[in-house]
């Protein structure tokens, strides 16, 4: 184990040798072993979109031991999916990457009017049978359903560490009085990181923040000269000082698909702005696999640089 590694695991003072050792497999797999840094593929794409939409346009990707293969010859840090997909290659692929069981879904079936909220689809004894190092689940601070689901969050997060698991919280402000434009601005994407941070979360998963700020309290209090703000990089910044001065590690997503350089663009920001790193689905295995591999290789490069 790397002093790098063993300096994070430090941050995390209350937790039980389980959970610290599983933290440490994900901070110690792949090809960012022992960097602090963290490449992860998410695949709950099916749950939230559909399958059509999600893997269609890849028809490869239907198959859930694509997925688990393309992250272990990638070289990543962890795998991340819903009861089913693990459920799918578990044994096939026991012990060759750290797996991160998705806890809770949603669906795009939904009516309109239907306020944001998650459903339980796995449990911590499924993690456990299934031999996940992690849990995972997603809150949606804003939404009228989001004390509810913080709530559940804190009952699970309680579970995972009492039988040794690190948790990962997908905080994605949404809902309420927050438009589209409010959900990314970085005073929103800081909040829900920070409440992550609050209800315990080992790892937290936010998307990449704009340059707008949502809340005009916000502008008022905020100590720096808001122009800093147009780069990413700063953005970044100011969010992984909202997760405890940088003591959590914090994940962006990769978003919506996007050509090559404005992902390795986004590679860039985080990594120069002191993120942990990314998780990266839909713009992962959306691409022919050579092309997501020889995208793979490059992110990492930019993370160990």
């Amino acid at each position: 184990m790397t002093s790098t590694v063993q300096k994070i695991l430090g941050c995390y003072e209350s937790d039980n040798p389980g959970t610290k050792a599983n933290l440490a497999r994900m901070l110690m797999a792949g090809k960012l072993s022992g960097t602090g840094k963290l490449l992860v593929l998410p695949v709950d794409q099916g749950f939230e979109h559909g399958p059509i939409r999600s893997f269609d346009v890849n028809q490869a990707a239907y198959d859930p031991h694509y997925h688990f293969q393309l992250a272990i010859d990638a070289g990543l840090s962890a795998y991340a999916a819903p009861l089913g997909m693990l459920e799918a290659g578990a044994s096939t692929f026991a012990g060759q990457i750290p797996l991160i069981l998705k806890m809770n879904s949603s669906n795009s079936l939904l009516g309109s009017d239907f306020l944001p909220d998650q459903a339980i689809t796995g449990s911590v004894q499924d993690a456990l049978r299934l031999g996940c190092g992690a849990i995972g689940l997603t809150i949606y601070p804003g939404s009228d359903n989001s004390l509810d689901m913080m709530e559940e969050a804190r009952e699970i997060i309680e579970e995972a560490k009492d039988c040794g698991l690190a948790t990962v919280v997908w905080s994605y402000a949404r809902g309420g009085d927050l438009d589209k434009k409010a959900e990314t601005a970085i005073d929103t994407i800081a909040y829900a990181a920070h409440m992550a941070a609050l209800l315990g979360a080992h790892i937290i998963k936010v998307k990449p923040p704009t340059n707008d700020i949502a809340s005009e309290a916000n502008k008022k209090a905020l100590q720096m000269d808001p122009s800093k703000l147009e780069s990413l990089s700063e953005r970044i910044k100011l969010v992984m000082r909202c997760c405890f001065n940088g003591r959590r590690l914090v994940l962006f997503s990769g978003g919506e698909s996007k050509d090559l350089d404005s992902v390795y663009a986004d590679v860039k920001a985080i990594h120069q702005g002191g993120g942990t790193g990314s998780i990266i689905g839909r713009n992962t295995f959306q691409r022919p696999r050579d092309e997501a591999l020889a995208m793979l290789k490059e992110m990492i490069a930019v993370y160990k640089a």
